[in-house]
C-alpha cells in the first residue's frame, strides 16, 4: 500500500502528466461536444429532430412500401402466385439501370394497421435470397431458395399467422408461425413490393468508404385468392411511409385476378446510421494523449535517473511496476468514464438538436459504452506504461504506442478496404474500439459493414479482451527486464 501511496503522490506531483490527462478529457470532449454535423429534418432548434420509426418492440426500423391491400376480419388465408421480380437501379439523377437489390421484396403481408412501424408478418421472395419469412422487422426466417415464380400463402388463426410456400400450387412447404401479440380483429392483409439502397465499397486515394443510391423492384401477382373465411372487398393501395420522392413511381395494375406493383424502401431494422458512437469521435485523440502519458511516466524516470531512487526506495521493482500501472490505469479509467458519460449525454442532445436522425442506443449499450470508452483508455495506457518500461526511451516507447495502439484504428476506419480493416481491428489493440460499436448487424439487411461506418469483427469484450492480451504481454516482458536489468 505504501507504494502505491508513494506512486500516486508522485503522479499527482508532476503537473505535466495531470495536465496530460486533463488533455485527454479535454479532446473527448472538444470533439464529442462540437456542433459539427447537422441533419436535415428541419431548422435547428428543439423542433428540427427527427422523428423516427418505432417497430413493436421498441427499436427503430424502416417501414416503406406499396401495399395492395384491403381489410380482412377474423381468421382465414391469403395465396398469390410471384410470377416475377424485376428492378432497376438508380446511380444518380438520369442514372438507372436494370438491377434488383438483393433483399428486394414481393409478397404478402398482414399488418395490424397502415401506420408506419403497426406490428405485421409477411411471406416472400427476394432479389437473392430465395423465400423468406418476416415479421415485426427484426425477425428473419429462410424458406426455399428457388428463384423463380414461386407460390405463397398466409394464414391467421387468432393472434398466430403461418406461411407457406410452393413451387406448384398443390404441394406446400411451410416456412414457420409466429405469435403477433395484440394483433386486432380487423387487419390489412394484401400484396406488398419494397426495394432497399444497394450499398457497395468505395475507394478514392488513400480514403475509403461506401457509396449507394436507392432501388426500384416491380413484382408481377398472378391468381391473388383470399379463403378459409376471409372475403374481403375491394383491392387498395397505400404507400406505407409516403410515396418516394426521388422518382414516380406507377401505381398498381390490376391483370385479371393479379397485380404488377413498384415498390422502393425498405421493412426492416433501420440499419446503419449516426449512432452514439458519433458522440465518441474524439476518443482516438485522447488515446494519443494517455499513450503518451502512459510511455513517458515510465520512461522519464530512465531518462532523468530517478529510477535508481525509486528502487533504492522500494526494491521489491515488480511491485513498483505493479503500482505505477495502478495509479495510471485508475486515473486514466476514471477521467476517461466521466469524460465519455458527458458526450455520450449531451452530444447526443446536440445532435438530435441540429436535425440528425440518430440511432437510439439503450440504456445498457450507452452504460457499456461508457465504461467501455473508460477501459480502453487505462488498459492502453497501461500498455503503453509496460513500453516505457521495456524501451526505457520516451520517444521510441511513445512512437511505439502509437503505431501499436492508434494508427491500425486510424488505418481500418479511413484507409484499408473493409477485409483488410476488419483484420487489423481482430489482432491488434485497436480491437478494443469495439466497445464503442452502439449499432447492430442483421443479416437481411445489405449494409457495408465496415469499421468506418460503426461496425467491428469481434464482440465488445472479446475486442477488449485482445487490447488486455496484448497489456500482459508486455507488462510481462517488461517484469522480465526489470528483475534482469541493473536499473
Amino acid at each position: 500500500m505504501s507504494i502505491l501511496h508513494a506512486e500516486w503522490t508522485k503522479f499527482r506531483s508532476v503537473r505535466g502528466w495531470v495536465l496530460g490527462l486533463a488533455a485527454a478529457a479535454g479532446l473527448i470532449l472538444l470533439f464529442g461536444l462540437a456542433p459539427g454535423m447537422s441533419g436535415s429534418c428541419g431548422k435547428h432548434g428543439p423542433a428540427s429532430a427527427c422523428t423516427p420509426t418505432i417497430g413493436p418492440g421498441g427499436e427503430q426500423v424502416k417501414d416503406r412500401f406499396t401495399f395492395v391491400h384491403q381489410p380482412l376480419a377474423g381468421d382465414g388465408s391469403v395465396s398469390v402466385r410471384v410470377t416475377s421480380l424485376t428492378g432497376s437501379i438508380f446511380d444518380g439523377p438520369g442514372a438507372e439501370r436494370p438491377g434488383l437489390a438483393p433483399w428486394a421484396k414481393a409478397g404478402l403481408m398482414i399488418k395490424s394497421g397502415l401506420t408506419p412501424g403497426s406490428a405485421y408478418a409477411s411471406v416472400l421472395l427476394t432479389g437473392s435470397h430465395g423465400v423468406r419469412m418476416q415479421w415485426d422487422y427484426t425477425h428473419d426466417k429462410a424458406g426455399p431458395s428457388g428463384f423463380g415464380p414461386q407460390w405463397l400463402r398466409l394464414s391467421r388463426t387468432g393472434e398466430i399467422v403461418t406461411t407457406a410456400s410452393s413451387t406448384d400450387g398443390v404441394t406446400w412447404t411451410e416456412i414457420g408461425a409466429t405469435r403477433l401479440a395484440g394483433l386486432p380483429a380487423t387487419t390489412e392483409v394484401g400484396l406488398f413490393v419494397t426495394a432497399p439502397e444497394y450499398t457497395s465499397e468505395m475507394h478514392q486515394g488513400l480514403l475509403n468508404g461506401s457509396q449507394g443510391g436507392p432501388t426500384q423492384a416491380t413484382g408481377a401477382f398472378e391468381q391473388l385468392t383470399t379463403g378459409d373465411g376471409w372475403t374481403g372487398a375491394a383491392w387498395h393501395t397505400d404507400w406505407i411511409g409516403g410515396r418516394p420522392d426521388w422518382t414516380e413511381l406507377p401505381d398498381p395494375q390490376q391483370q385479371g385476378a393479379g397485380f404488377r406493383v413498384a415498390g422502393s424502401g425498405d421493412v426492416g431494422p433501420a440499419g446503419a446510421g449516426v449512432s452514439v458512437t458519433q458522440t465518441l469521435v474524439g476518443t482516438f485523440t485522447g488515446l494519443i494523449a494517455v499513450v503518451v502519458l502512459g510511455a513517458v511516466a515510465m520512461s522519464t524516470e530512465y531518462r532523468r535517473g530517478l529510477i535508481r531512487t525509486t528502487f533504492a526506495a522500494a526494491p521489491r521493482r515488480l511491485r513498483v511496476l505493479a503500482a505505477k500501472a495502478a495509479v495510471i490505469g485508475g486515473a486514466t479509467f476514471g477521467i476517461g468514464v466521466v469524460a465519455s458519460a458527458i458526450v455520450v449525454v449531451f452530444g447526443q442532445r446536440i445532435l438530435r438538436a441540429n436535425g440528425v436522425a440518430l440511432l437510439q442506443s439503450s440504456a445498457t449499450t450507452q452504460v457499456r459504452i461508457v465504461a467501455g470508452t473508460g477501459a480502453l483508455l487505462a488498459v492502453s495506457a497501461v500498455l503503453a506504461l509496460g513500453l516505457g518500461a521495456l524501451l526505457k526511451r520516451s520517444v521510441t516507447a511513445v512512437t511505439v504506442a502509437i503505431v501499436v495502439i492508434v494508427l491500425p484504428y486510424l488505418l481500418a476506419v479511413i484507409v484499408l478496404p473493409v477485409e483488410a480493416a476488419r483484420r487489423l481491428l481482430t489482432f491488434t489493440p485497436a480491437a478494443a474500439f469495439a466497445l464503442q460499436q452502439a449499432v447492430k448487424q442483421y443479416p437481411q439487411v445489405d449494409d457495408v459493414y465496415a469499421p468506418s461506418a460503426g461496425y467491428f469483427p469481434l464482440a465488445p469484450w472479446a475486442g477488449l479482451a485482445v487490447l488486455i492480451g496484448w497489456t500482459v504481454v508486455i507488462l510481462g516482458a517488461a517484469a522480465l527486464l526489470l528483475r534482469r536489468r541493473d536499473v
